[in-house]
């Protein structure tokens, strides 16, 4: 999908004035789908904001959660979403695959920004954004998953004046997220998803007062950030060097506090919370282990070949060296495969 972006794009401001909830923004990951799919059948047509959804897909899915959430709800699921797109109460926006969902006063924006949390799109960028454009009234919704993907979103939310929604863990499918929203997040609610439509019913229909707008400077940064609005060069007032390396792009790694919570982040703006740094350095050292096995396989077939040749010119000692050098490679391959096949590193 190819999002055609504005020309030139106004400045961005926040717009506060005394309102209903205008948007929703939901996050899920493993098990998202039902869960989801449970919410919105009980939600209305009439419903007075916005829900903007992002799950997490492969970039290669063909994008077509919209086409299924349509077949469950009575709420209008645009089909093509497209960067710009103006936002409407009693809609539900699907991120597409590949492109970061976020929004801005009145709009959505689609940008292909770095990862996070090894995923595009992500939770927390959406998030984000909705604390910065509606503030108090934005709500955000963490729903089944695994990992962490949405803590700190839903701090910035909860930072920023906006109401806080955690699926019940033991209600959850996956429940990771709920889990991690929860220990590191004080949210408002806490329910079952088959209680939580009444919820946001009531909470979209209650007015409430205007405030003086989201004062968090990092949730401003790092959604320019996921914009691609603003380089990196800030990341000094935002955390503390790390000892770390981006397992994406090999840069430095900055260390930033959310609360309980700790993530990081490197200057091209790959974004990690721990729990995920984790999971991708073991991903990378596996990948690392497997290719010094096929190393060192591809040298000892080398060396073997280099000891049938010396035998086949009568070079009976350049032979025995060549074998020898590559039996010497034996054990280290015996090792590394029996780490990788035995072991969790």
């Amino acid at each position: 999908m190819k999002a055609s972006l504005p020309k030139k794009r106004p400045e961005f401001r926040a717009i506060w004035r005394d309102s209903h909830p205008e948007v929703i923004v939901v996050g899920a990951s493993a098990g998202g789908i039902e869960t989801f799919g449970t919410l919105v059948r009980q939600l209305p047509e009439d419903l007075r904001a916005a829900i903007v959804l992002v799950i997490h897909i492969s970039p290669f899915s063909p994008g077509a959660l919209p086409q299924v959430f349509d077949r469950m709800t009575k709420l209008r699921v645009p089909h093509n979403l497209k960067d710009g797109e103006i936002i409407k109460p009693g809609h539900v926006y699907v991120a597409p695959p590949d492109y970061h969902l976020l929004v801005e006063p009145g709009r959505l924006r689609l940008v292909r920004g770095p990862t996070e949390n090894r995923h595009r799109p992500a939770i927390d960028p959406l998030f984000r954004s909705a604390a910065r454009a509606y503030g108090n009234r934005a709500v955000g919704v963490v729903l089944s998953g695994t990992l962490d993907d949405g803590a700190a979103g839903l701090w910035s939310i909860k930072q920023c004046g906006g109401t806080t929604i955690v699926q019940e863990p033991e209600d959850a499918l996956y429940s990771g997220m709920p889990r991690s929203a929860l220990d590191n997040v004080k949210p408002d609610y806490v329910l079952p998803v088959a209680e939580m439509a009444a919820l946001l019913i009531n909470l979209t229909n209650e007015k409430r007062p205007s405030n003086k707008g989201c004062r968090n400077s990092r949730t401003f940064i790092e959604t320019d950030v996921a914009e691609m609005r603003r380089p990196m060069d800030q990341m000094e007032g935002l955390g503390k060097p790390s000892t770390l390396t981006c397992p994406q792009c090999q840069g430095a790694l900055w260390e930033l506090r959310e609360g309980k919570l700790f993530r990081y982040r490197c200057r091209v703006g790959h974004a990690f919370t721990a729990e995920t740094l984790e999971q991708a350095q073991t991903e990378q050292l596996e990948h690392a282990l497997w290719s010094a096995v096929r190393a060192l396989e591809e040298k000892a077939s080398l060396l073997g070949k280099l000891g049938e040749t010396a035998h086949q010119r009568k070079h009976d000692l350049a032979a025995r060296q060549f074998e020898a050098r590559a039996h010497e490679l034996e054990p280290a391959v015996k090792v590394l495969r029996e780490m990788l096949v035995k072991h969790k590193y």
